[in-house]
């Protein structure tokens, strides 16, 4: 075990600031559902930009990104599209500020307020909250097996077993670890709600930028007067049509790892990848922390600042260590201890080359950050599950007049549930990417066609939105065991055919949604699509009324968007693997995306 007395007090330092933080707040968060939930809508937009990053630099995520940029270099950069990791650039140019206009609490109260509360507006209000649920506890086991996997190459697991009373199988030793760090964010997320969560994760983006910043001088220094020992293209971002990225001679058993990934067919994956990820971007925000953030806003205008804002503070910083961590794995593979039970396991690099390479003091300040960045992933999708317990079914259905202290009861007791539920979820999970595949592209999947067509159509109603979501939502848990060869992205668009076809059928077959929630809706929102029908009849209403006729200018600004922040990944790299004329260029490309975004985004900004 390479850990030292000091490593281990910088993590319990960090450990017991989370339990102060819970405590502090907890007075706080119990003022009302407002406070507990969305921190009464007084917490700063750069403060929930830095959390929002905080939260999505998490460390099952980072264990993946690390595992593909030492498999695939810089053509990595394009895989974390299945997310779609630019979806925060539509909702920084206009979806969060649609999405904050509405003044609601979750994203299933939204639905309410699209659809209404007739029989329809309930009908896609609990496929919301049924989705919601399924996608946070898919997230938290996502987190908690890949915490899990993390912790046990530091603390083997033949230090623990003599003072556990019974005897766990190798292959369960990560669930093990994964519930004894669930507890401190359960703690702090619990007590303190979305105040709490806010300021821990202050806390954790300021220790993993420390530490991005440490890993990233280390591998220079390591890379300094050497030649990295790679693949032919592992150096260039662009791609054909097949990957052609051959380690034979190099590191041979890296090859079975991209043939397992299934992304050897480049050109076929990237186009159905960038299909589906736009589509999921105009969808808008999936109920999770995210949506949580957004709706924990001021105003729209710095909903709009925020979600830019995540992006700028993540992505340099995320790609140093990630790069930085690749590079010394491919330098010192050799030294890497990457079997787990009897077989290689490419996950294992980043905990591997944190136990190799970093230093006493450094090491425990690196894996408080880490430990933090799960525990920050975990809160906020704990509080967002909660949100929609609490609040679109036990005061909706349930307790309308509860008081403060059955809603404190309330929350606390979701809480526990919610996690005791996702630890089971995380014991059946076979791998992070197994997760991580099954959400970014089955589930997600059938949430695309009904929640494009609730923007944009005014005739669309919550019949429509209940069955597409059914229709997507079923195939969605199904499709991965018929089809457990295939990889999820390419069964994409039967799913999203089956779910178009039940938003369609379940429109037309029953009445439209009344004109009274469809007009304040498009009041209070202001989409542009098609809405020809209800813009008349607010007029009509409303001589003064203003449509957002911003459309062209939307589009425009998210093209130099997505440029713009896949600049910020690509240049950190280019800073480590020493690339300085291409790094000069990529910069020189951000600094005039920057300027077109300042005068045609930020300078157009609105609270109305």
């Amino acid at each position: 075990m390479n850990l030292k007395g000091i490593d281990f007090a910088i993590i319990l330092t960090y450990l017991l600031s989370t339990i102060v933080i819970g405590l502090l707040l907890k007075k706080r968060a119990q003022n009302d559902m407002s406070s507990y939930l969305l921190g009464g809508k007084k917490i700063p937009w750069y403060m929930l930009g830095l959390s929002n990053a905080s939260g999505m630099f998490d460390i099952s995520g980072t264990m993946w990104l690390v595992t593909l940029t030492f498999v695939y270099g810089l053509k990595s950069i394009w895989i974390p599209w299945l997310w779609p990791v630019f979806n925060q650039v539509f909702l920084m140019v206009y979806l969060s500020a649609w999405l904050r206009r509405s003044n609601v609490t979750t994203g299933a109260e939204w639905i309410s307020f699209r659809f209404g509360n007739g029989r329809d507006g309930r009908l896609s209000h609990t496929i919301v909250v049924v989705f919601a649920l399924v996608n946070c506890l898919g997230f938290l086991a996502y987190g908690f097996i890949g915490l899990g996997k993390f912790v046990q190459i530091f603390i083997p697991w033949e230090y623990v077993a003599p003072y556990i009373p019974f005897v766990v199988p190798a292959s369960y030793v990560p669930h093990i670890y994964g519930i004894i760090f669930t507890s401190f964010a359960v703690f702090y997320s619990v007590l303190g709600g979305m105040s709490g969560i806010v300021w821990a994760d202050l806390v954790q983006y300021l220790i993993m930028t420390i530490s991005a910043f440490v890993i990233g001088i280390i591998a220079m220094t390591a890379l300094d007067g050497h030649t990295l020992n790679v693949p032919d293209g592992w150096m260039n971002p662009f791609f054909d049509w097949k990957m052609n990225m051959d380690w034979t001679g190099i590191i041979d058993e890296v090859n079975s790892k991209i043939a397992s990934d299934g992304y050897s067919l480049f050109g076929i994956f990237f186009m159905m990848m960038l299909f589906k990820g736009v589509l999921a971007s105009l969808a808008g925000p999936a109920p999770n922390y995210d949506m949580q953030k957004i709706l924990s806003t001021a105003s729209p205008k710095e909903a709009a600042k925020m979600s830019g804002f995540v992006s700028v503070v993540l992505m340099p910083a995320r790609y140093l260590m990630i790069t930085g961590f690749a590079v010394l794995a491919i330098l010192y593979y050799d030294q890497l201890n990457l079997v787990v039970a009897g077989k290689i396991d490419f996950e294992q690099i980043l905990p591997s080359a944190i136990s190799e390479f970093v230093p006493v003091g450094f090491m425990g300040l690196l894996l408080a950050g880490l430990l933090a960045a799960f525990m920050s992933t975990f809160a906020g999708t704990l509080n967002a599950a909660q949100a929609y317990i609490v609040n679109d079914i036990y005061l909706k259905y349930y307790n309308k007049n509860a008081t403060n202290r059955q809603l404190k009861l309330t929350n606390y007791a979701t809480g526990l549930i919610v996690v005791v539920v996702s630890i089971i979820f995380g014991v059946f999970a076979k791998d992070v990417n197994s997760i991580l595949q099954w959400l970014v592209s089955a589930l997600y999947g059938s949430y695309v066609a009904s929640n494009v067509l609730k923007w944009h159509w005014w005739r669309f109603n919550g019949s429509g939105f209940f069955w597409g979501m059914v229709a997507g939502l079923i195939p969605a848990l199904v499709f991965p065991y018929v089809f457990s060869e295939t990889l999820d992205l390419y069964y994409f668009p039967l799913l999203l055919l089956i779910s178009v076809a039940g938003c369609i059928g379940g429109t037309l077959l029953t009445p439209p949604s009344d004109d009274e929630t469809l007009m304040n809706f498009y009041k209070k929102v202001r989409p542009w699509g098609f809405w020809k029908p209800i813009h008349d009849k607010v007029v009509a209403e409303d001589p003064t009324f203003s449509s957002d006729k911003c459309f062209k200018r939307d589009m425009f600004n998210v093209i130099i968007g997505v440029i713009a922040q896949t600049c910020l990944v690509v240049v950190p790299m280019y800073l480590v693997l020493e690339q300085t004329l291409p790094m000069v260029i990529t910069i020189a490309i951000t600094v005039v995306c920057v300027v077109i975004l300042k005068k045609n985004w930020w300078n157009k900004l609105s609270d109305h």
